[in-house]
């Protein structure tokens, strides 16, 4: 089961702008946030001056495949609502369907209504929403008409962003009009290239306090590349980098420990061994 939330660790003195552009590639999705931000600025200014404004739903959907950057970005979203006065907490509540939905009769309104509590002046994050119709039991469309119902009551402090597979998603929004008609911004996540992923991994080396060798980083660069082209839909992008990672630590550690004393430089070096 998935639940985590932010709330309380956002820092007032974040540039959530830079962060979203210090991010590796997503050109697209960092073009759709600040245009997103850009007109949330201009109808302040049109508030400002007695204008009146076009309604505009803040809710977003993310579609891509795992390991794309959709949480990250979704906790950033937050943190720029909360910096442009639309969102007094700007937290973000990461959920799936097991934190929605209840096993009986009765019990997944105040699951799904605990959760929204939780969320209230920050945004609501559901990983995988499609899973919510379709389970076992059909207590699922219980909880999305619990959100729908929370999302009108409470439409000034509440956001949401639904995630997950592209077509999936898509055809989820489009069987529910309730849903249809609040979810109309939808932002789509790449899969990473094979030079992005390099560089993320490359990020997490000098990150974490590592060098690499010359011959180790060009076996790095194949190893990617070649996994890269077998990918399918279930490819984990930046997820199967990190699990790289962890493994070509674990790999450096067995071999550093048949060494004895090793020396700082061989404790931070990962050579073609590791690899």
């Amino acid at each position: 089961s998935k639940i985590s939330s932010t709330a309380g660790s956002l820092q007032p003195n974040i540039d959530y702008s830079a962060e979203l552009s210090g991010l590796v590639g997503l050109t697209q999705v960092k073009e759709d946030v600040e245009s997103l931000r850009n007109l949330i600025k201009v109808q302040a200014l049109r508030k400002q001056q007695g204008l009146p404004n076009t309604k505009v739903s803040y809710h977003c959907v993310f579609t891509g495949n795992p390991g794309t950057g959709k949480t990250t970005v979704a906790r950033i979203v937050a943190g720029i609502y909360k910096e442009l006065g639309l969102l007094s907490k700007g937290h973000l509540v990461e959920v799936d369907r097991s934190k929605l939905v209840g096993e009986y009769v009765g019990q997944t309104a105040p699951k799904t209504n605990k959760v929204i509590d939780e969320a209230l002046d920050g945004v609501l994050f559901i990983d995988e929403a499609y899973t919510l119709v379709g389970g076992q039991n059909d207590y699922g469309a219980e909880a999305i008409a619990t959100l729908l119902k929370r999302m009108e009551d409470d439409r000034d402090r509440l956001v949401v962003i639904l995630a997950g597979y592209t077509n999936e998603i898509k055809e989820f929004i489009d069987s529910n009009p309730g849903l249809q008609s609040r979810f109309n911004r939808y932002i789509h996540f790449e899969d990473y290239s094979a030079d992005e992923l390099l560089e993320i991994f490359m990020r997490n080396i000098k990150k974490s306090g590592y060098n690499i060798k010359g011959d180790a980083y060009v076996q790095l660069q194949i190893n990617i590349h070649q996994a890269t082209t077998k990918r399918d839909k279930k490819f984990g992008n930046a997820r199967y980098v990190r699990n790289l990672f962890e493994k070509i630590v674990q790999k450096q550690a067995n071999r550093l420990s048949r060494i004895q004393n090793p020396t700082k430089e061989q404790l931070k070096m990962i050579t073609i061994e590791d690899i």
